[in-house]
C-alpha cells in the first residue's frame, strides 16, 4: 500500500483565491494596520495581474465602517457579515469554484475572523495559506498564538513575497516584470521578526 503523499502547499493562479478580510476604518487601532493593509494591497495587485479571484468582506460595516481606501479594492463588491468566519458569507462563491484548492488569507483580526475562516476552510478540505505579513491583531500575543494555532491545524504560514513568487512560478511569465516592480521594495516591517527569534516554542 503506497504511503500517503505529504501535502506540499503549492499554489497556482488557476486553483487559488485571495480572501481579504475586514480591513475597515474602525480597525485602524490594530497593531501595524498600515503595514498590513499595504501588504494586502500588494497581494491584490498581483492577484489582478494573474487572474486570481479576490473576495472581500466587511464585519458589521454599519458600526465598523467601510474598507479603507488604501487597500485599492475598487471594483470588488464588499460582502457584509456578522459571523466572524468569512466562509458562511462566501459559501456560494466557494461552491461555484470546483477547481479551487488554495485560499490565500489576509486581513484582521488574526485571533478572530482570520483564525475562524482558516479553520472553516480547512474543514472543507481546502489548503489555507495565511499571509503572515498581511494579518494582525490589536494584541500581539493574540496574533502570535493565532498564527501558531492555525499552523497546528494545518494552515501554511507564508510571506506575501513567497506566495507571489509561487504564483508567478517562472521569470518568463508575461507579467513578471510588472510584478517584479511591485515586490522590488521589501514588504514593510510588521513586527514578525520577534516571533521567530530565539527558537520560539510555538513555532517549533
Amino acid at each position: 500500500m503506497a504511503a500517503s503523499r505529504h501535502v506540499l502547499g503549492r499554489v497556482s493562479p488557476e486553483s487559488s483565491v485571495l480572501f481579504l478580510c475586514d480591513m475597515q476604518e474602525k480597525f485602524r487601532n490594530v497593531a501595524y494596520f498600515s503595514q498590513i493593509v499595504s501588504v494586502a494591497a500588494r497581494m491584490l495587485r498581483v492577484a489582478r495581474l494573474l487572474g486570481v479571484p479576490a473576495l472581500l468582506t466587511e464585519q458589521y460595516p454599519q458600526g465598523l465602517g467601510p474598507t479603507v481606501p488604501e487597500l485599492g479594492a475598487e471594483g470588488l463588491q464588499a460582502l457584509s457579515k456578522t459571523c466572524f468566519s468569512m466562509v458562511p458569507t462566501l459559501q456560494q462563491e466557494l461552491d461555484s469554484r470546483p477547481q479551487l484548492k488554495s485560499v490565500l488569507l489576509c486581513g484582521l483580526e488574526a485571533q478572530a475572523c482570520i483564525m475562524q475562516t482558516a479553520l472553516d476552510l480547512l474543514d472543507r478540505g481546502l489548503q489555507v495559506h495565511v499571509v503572515v505579513d498581511a494579518c494582525s491583531s490589536r494584541s500581539q500575543v493574540d496574533r502570535l498564538v493565532a498564527l501558531a494555532r492555525m499552523r497546528q491545524s494545518g494552515a501554511f504560514l507564508s510571506t506575501s513575497e513567497g506566495l507571489i513568487l509561487q504564483l508567478v512560478r517562472d521569470a518568463a511569465n508575461p507579467h513578471f516584470k510588472e510584478i517584479q516592480k511591485i515586490i522590488k521594495e521589501p514588504a514593510p516591517d510588521s513586527g514578525l521578526l520577534g516571533f521567530f527569534q530565539d527558537q520560539n516554542p510555538l513555532f517549533r
